[in-house]
């Protein structure tokens, strides 16, 4: 029988729910993992501030400094009441993870990267907020997302699939043999989503925006099961995707579309 190769990979928000899943999944594989989180992590820093993600990348780079085979940029928030901080941690903190860890990526013989998307992404957004996003411009995104917080989130999402979409096939990326990919689940039961999954008139708003055809939402290990078969898979073609990991919410909202 073959023997599997042990993997470095890093993970940001691996301190719980699909990033504490994904990580338990790899390490219960043989694989080390890095993890990064504000808590209970390897490396202990805010993403949502330009220190705390040159933090990150100075200490990954200390933790594994002969490169990395695999990123997954899961850190992330919901709260509408903290819409910059969204912006930044959301969108900004899982593009400067991904960018910033290239280097260490292209040490490996087969790198593979993941960024946690959604099918808030499919709701409405704000341009203006995607629009900063997509030019750089972290100071105007978090002013207009504060302007308008109530598609902070959604935003962010938009945002970063777009990003990932064009980045996948660059040169940097695939050109360098690094397979950068996205998953997008749909409504999962971690502790984000509590307190709405208790409120029962936010579950007749939840069976709105995100339907679904099955009966149950997902767990986090079953996000995670896929993440990491993106991030171990042997192929070379499969790249650029975002794959809705939704419980059927992409179909049923965009039938007409693939």
């Amino acid at each position: 029988m073959e023997r599997k190769v042990q993997r470095t990979i890093l993970i940001t928000g691996s301190a719980s729910g699909i990033g504490e899943a994904t990580k338990r999944q790899l390490v219960g594989q043989g694989h080390l993992v890095v993890g990064v989180d504000v808590r209970d992590a390897d490396i202990q820093v805010d993403l949502g501030t330009e220190a705390g993600r040159h933090t990150m990348l100075d200490a990954a780079l200390r933790l594994a400094p002969h490169g990395l085979d695999g990123v997954v940029a899961c850190a992330g928030i919901s709260r509408p009441d903290r819409a910059a901080e969204i912006i930044g941690i959301n969108y900004f903190g899982a593009v400067a993870t991904l960018e910033g860890l290239r280097p260490l990526l292209a040490r490996s013989r087969r790198a593979r990267a993941v960024a946690i998307c959604s099918t808030a992404a499919l709701l409405p957004t704000d341009d203006a907020v995607v629009n900063a996003c997509l030019a750089g411009d972290e100071a105007l995104a978090l002013a207009e997302a504060h302007a308008r917080p109530q598609n902070a989130y959604m935003s962010s999402k938009r945002a970063l699939a777009l990003w990932l979409r064009r980045a996948a096939v660059a040169n940097r990326w695939a050109g360098a043999g690094i397979l950068l990919n996205g998953v997008a689940p749909g409504v999962v039961k971690t502790s984000m989503t509590a307190g709405l999954l208790s409120d029962p008139e936010m579950l007749k708003l939840i069976a709105l925006s995100n339907p679904m055809a099955v009966q149950e939402f997902a767990k986090p290990d079953e996000i995670a099961e896929f993440i990491c078969y993106l991030l171990t898979f042997e192929g070379h073609y499969l790249l650029g995707q975002i794959i809705f990991n939704d419980g059927g919410t992409d179909a049923l909202m965009r039938p007409d579309a693939f």
